[in-house]
Formats: structure tokens, C-alpha cells, sequence
């Protein structure tokens, strides 16, 4: 005879068999209370820091880059302060060697008029009273606090969502390159910087042409954004030129002593520049206040080899992969490596045979993956964090170039044109 209902299971059950049930569901909350305390062990254990590290350091980054930018604007202020007061001094110290000049020449000839000792007077007179006036300035100097809201810095929550190869969308925009225009392809996140000869073009999502400009400068053979900057890099033969992403101006920078270049990046603090040659270096610049040189990390360091050419690097989230070509072997493998210590973290040789002399590229993913880009074999390779192959898949036209335009979007660069994909 039935004598109650579970409200678990939804069945009718006689005593004996309530008497079994029961020890079953207080063994089952036994199983939760030691699966809860187990949670709560783990949420004593978490490391917040770890959690935080990557985007606290990019905060500390941040106030550093304020605190230099106030420092350089408060020198800029003292120096024409200085420049003020030097401008009146250097007006009467000129007056003042005038004067003594004269009376040198009146002494050395031993001839003077009454007129002289007149104007001579009246000379010393106004001297003596511009530098008591000069003795006496003072400057108003007008100061207004600096006012920070929240908008400087935003903080959002997003969860890297991992994308996968076998997902990429047919080519839902084109962007035609008439012939001359250059391969290399950037991104800041919401444009896309394209050469699209004879200009520099700055393409939205939808391959709208937003802001062009005519480039004069020859070859381009690589370009990075930098957003401690908030320019792109442009990297020629023998120079680099930063880009505004606002004015479309363009900037060389002369403080880069001239090597040939072959590919650049960057991280939030340093500019990393490889060289065109056998064994090739990679020179690092600081980006911020002024690009100036830091070191050469060459052979046998960077264990690129006197048959290699390092042909392409790209820095993610403190490490830099190298795209690095053996000519008497024909072949191509990548390196993953930290970006301050160099240290190799993985090594990934693809199947491929290189009959061209063309540079290999990659890009970064989210999670911390990456793209190969495989000429050779029309392939895209998609390379996990630990440097397993994750998805192979063949793309044509024969592409050369990528970059992760957004987090769903990829941009492939081929002979004739930049191809829009979505992916997922």
C-alpha cells in the first residue's frame, strides 16, 4: 500500500520501500555537502592575481604612460619658461658687450667726446634699469586641475570565446587592390589599414573606405598596430613610418638607424623589427615617449641559423612567434617564444616545401592560437596554444596574409584583393 508521494521522483511509495529511498537521498546529499565543500576549498584556493595579472599589468602600464606623458608636458612648460627669461637675458647681455666693446675702443684710442659720456650715461642708465626690471619679473602662471573620469579607463568582463577553423564563412566582402598595391595588411579592431596603390586606405567592417592617403614611399613589406601609440607602423625596405589613425598623416622615424627590414610588431611597450639577411636579428625600439632603440637579439640567441631567414613575427600576449625559412633545406617551421627572454616555448614544422622566395606570415587568434598562413599549399593552419595542429583547411585564391579583424572576423590577403570572412 502506498503511504506517500516523492516529491523527487514523482512516485507512490509504500513504507518498506521509503524506508530504503531514504538512506539513498541523505547518501546523496552526503555527496553534495562533500562536492560543495570540495567548491569551497577551490574558491579559497583561487588565485585572484593570477586571474587579474594580465589586465592589472595593463592598468600599471597605463599610469606609467600618464605619469611620462605629465612629466614630458611639465619639462615642455619649464623649458619655455627658461626660454622666456634666457630670451631677455641674452637681449641684455648682448647690450652689455656692446657697451664694453665701445669703451674698450675709447680707452684703447684714448679719445672721448662729451657727447660719448652722454650717450654712454644713458646707455648705462636704461642697462641698469632693464636688468631691475628683469630682476623683478614674475610670471602668472595659470594651472587648471586635471579632471579623470571613467571614461579613461573601461573595464569589461569578456570571455575569449575559442574560434575554429572549420566554421570560416565564405567571403562576404571584397577589396579589389589594383596592380602595384602591396600585400600587408593591419588592424586596430575596428579598421582595417590596406595599400591600395596608389594610397593608404582605412577600410571599416562592411569594406567601406574610410580615410586614404597617397604613399610616396616605396615598398611596404610589413605593418602592426600599436595601440600605445594609437598609430600603425608601416615598415619599408630600409625605414619605418608611423600612420595616424585620425589624420592619415605619415611620420618617418629617423631615430631607427637603417638596416633592411622584413617584418615588425609590437607589444604595449616595445617595437620588434626583423631583419632581411641570413641569420637574420630582431631589433627591439621603445615605443613610448620616443622610439629609440633598446638592443640586437641575434644569432645564436634567437637560434636562427646562418641558412635562415627569420621572414615574419607577431607578438600576442607576452610571447612572439617567428616565421623562420630554411633556404638549402626548403622548408619553413615557427617558433613560439617569450617575448623578453626569448626562450622557445614550442617549435612547429608544417609540410611544406618552399619553392618561393616569399615570406610566410601568421596571425594571432584569441586563446592564445594562431594562423599559418601557407602559400606553398593554399592552406590556412590553425595552431593551438601548445603548438598542435588544430585545423587544416585549403583556401583559394592562394593567400598570403591574415589578420583577426574583431574577434568573428578574419581578413585574408591574396594577390588581387583582401577577403572579409566571418568565423566562428
Amino acid at each position: 500500500m502506498s503511504r506517500g508521494l516523492c516529491h523527487c521522483c514523482k512516485q507512490n511509495l509504500c513504507l518498506q520501500h521509503f524506508n530504503e529511498y531514504n538512506p539513498l537521498a541523505i547518501s546523496q546529499l552526503n555527496q553534495f555537502t562533500d562536492e560543495t565543500n570540495v567548491l569551497g576549498d577551490r574558491l579559497k584556493t583561487l588565485n585572484i592575481l593570477k586571474i587579474i595579472g594580465h589586465s592589472r599589468r595593463k592598468l600599471e602600464q597605463w599610469r606609467e604612460d600618464c605619469y611620462t606623458k605629465i612629466d614630458l608636458f611639465f619639462e615642455q612648460k619649464c623649458q619655455e619658461l627658461d626660454q622666456l627669461v634666457n630670451e631677455k637675458v641674452d637681449q641684455q647681455r648682448e647690450e652689455l658687450n656692446r657697451m664694453q666693446l665701445k669703451l674698450t675702443e675709447f680707452t684703447n684710442t684714448q679719445k672721448i667726446t662729451h657727447q660719448d659720456i652722454d650717450l654712454l650715461i644713458s646707455k648705462i642708465s636704461q642697462l641698469r634699469s632693464n636688468i631691475i626690471n628683469l630682476e623683478e619679473t614674475c610670471f602668472k602662471i595659470t594651472t587648471h586641475p586635471l579632471i579623470l573620469d571613467d571614461t579613461f579607463v573601461s573595464i569589461k568582463k569578456t570571455n575569449e570565446h575559442e574560434i575554429n577553423l572549420s566554421t570560416l564563412s565564405h567571403t562576404y566582402k571584397t577589396i579589389h587592390r589594383p596592380e602595384g598595391s602591396f600585400q600587408s595588411l593591419a588592424c586596430d579592431g575596428r579598421h582595417l589599414l590596406i595599400h591600395q596603390h596608389p594610397n593608404l586606405c582605412l577600410f571599416d567592417r562592411e569594406a567601406n573606405v574610410t580615410k586614404q592617403t597617397l604613399w610616396s614611399y616605396g615598398e611596404i613589406r610589413d605593418m602592426c598596430w600599436s595601440s600605445t601609440l594609437g598609430q600603425f607602423i608601416v615598415l619599408g625596405a630600409n625605414s619605418i613610418f608611423l600612420i595616424s589613425e585620425n589624420t592619415m598623416s605619415i611620420q618617418e622615424v629617423h631615430t631607427i638607424r637603417e638596416r633592411e627590414w622584413i617584418s615588425c610588431t609590437c607589444s604595449d611597450t616595445v617595437l620588434f623589427v626583423s631583419t632581411n639577411e641570413y641569420a637574420s636579428s630582431i631589433m627591439e625600439y621603445t615605443l613610448f615617449p620616443t622610439i629609440e632603440f633598446i638592443r640586437e637579439r641575434k644569432h645564436p640567441l634567437i637560434l636562427c641559423n646562418k641558412d635562415e631567414y627569420m621572414v615574419g613575427i607577431v607578438y600576442n600576449n607576452g610571447n612572439i612567434a617567428l616565421m623562420i625559412m630554411n633556404i638549402s633545406k626548403k622548408s619553413v617551421h615557427i617558433e613560439l617564444r617569450n617575448a623578453k627572454t626569448l626562450e622557445r616555448i614550442w617549435s612547429f614544422q608544417p609540410d611544406t616545401v618552399c619553392t618561393q622566395k616569399i615570406a610566410f606570415r601568421s596571425c594571432s587568434l584569441t586563446c592564445d592560437e594562431w594562423l599559418f598562413v601557407d602559400y606553398e599549399t593554399e592552406r590556412l593552419l590553425q595552431i593551438t596554444k601548445d603548438g598542435k595542429v588544430k585545423e587544416i583547411i585549403k583556401y583559394y585564391p592562394c593567400p598570403y596574409r591574415a589578420v583577426l579583424f574583431d574577434q568573428d572576423k578574419l581578413a585574408l590577403s591574396t594577390l588581387n584583393g583582401v577577403h572579409l570572412h566571418t568565423i566562428h
